[in-house]
């Protein structure tokens, strides 16, 4: 193991920039629930584990409809959980070689808990392809305005998983309010603020001469993350404790938890006087 972290190491610090792609394998690290299979989904969440009701069942449009308050429960449960959890040390470490390259970093990530940007990443610098659970739009919807989601203070029974406190509302409207992120079989989701981000993203790739791509924890079920590393012809190194596997020569994998190899790849870039 240490001899591929050397060699991650020095991949890195030749690099112009650093693109961090990340799944939900990310966030283990910092105790959030990956919903790795139904039975992981309903260890953390058993009422809907009672109720026979599956990941793809409640993250749908169509749960709002039938039954807002047990939707909102879910997704308030889990704005209240990424409001509170903090991100891990790998996340410090991920923005410290960022600042040390010409190119700075950027980040593309299927996680919708905004902890890149709780981390201190600069908002302009990540890309949330599924949307993030901080920013609402309306169920209708009425217009394609989207708004932060600071005011919603959910309340949720944690016997029942549905949501206590006062559903939230479309201002504009007054019609039932959703996240804003990209469900299962979602026709009504409002993608301007992720278009805008992946803009930012292309400007980004284009101005890159030897960026590096570093992946945490992207999943196979739901592959959108390590596509894109797959697909690159920049140098990728894929971190993942279960799924490590790279398709193309010169890709690198690595079987270990983001926290654990981030720790390691910084005492190698320290003894290589890369960080201070």
């Amino acid at each position: 193991m240490t001899e591929l972290i050397e060699r991650c190491a020095d991949i890195i610090a030749q690099a112009s920039g650093l693109l961090i792609t990340a799944g939900a394998g990310m966030g283990v690290d910092s105790g959030l629930p990956d919903f790795r299979g139904t039975e992981g989904f309903w260890r953390a969440y058993p009422a809907l584990a009672q109720a026979r009701i599956a990941f793809e069942q409640i993250a749908n449009p169509h749960a709002f409809q039938r039954h807002p308050r047990l939707a909102w429960g879910f997704y308030g449960h889990r704005l209240d959980l990424y409001r509170k959890t903090s991100p891990h040390d790998g996340f410090r470490i991920l923005r410290k070689i960022s600042d040390r390259l010409d190119h700075g970093g950027f980040v593309v990530t299927s996680n919708v808990d905004g902890h890149f940007q709780q981390a201190g990443f600069e908002p302009q610098s990540v890309c949330e392809i599924h949307g993030s659970i901080h920013w609402l739009q309306c169920f209708e919807p009425c217009c394609d305005e989207v708004w932060p989601a600071e005011d919603v203070l959910p309340a949720t029974d944690s016997n029942t998983c549905e949501l206590i406190s006062p559903l939230p509302l479309c201002p504009r409207c007054g019609a039932l309010a959703r996240p804003n992120i990209l469900m299962f079989n979602d026709f009504g989701w409002i993608d301007h603020r992720s278009e805008q981000q992946h803009r930012a993203f292309q400007s980004c790739i284009n101005a890159q001469r030897r960026p590096v791509i570093l992946e945490f924890g992207a999943g196979t079920s739901i592959p959108s993350i390590r596509r894109l590393g797959d697909r690159s012809n920049a140098p990728l190194i894929r971190v993942n404790p279960t799924a490590p596997q790279v398709e193309q020569p010169g890709h690198l994998g690595v079987k270990a938890k983001a926290l654990d190899f981030l720790m390691a790849l910084e005492t190698q870039l320290r003894q290589r006087g890369f960080m201070g």
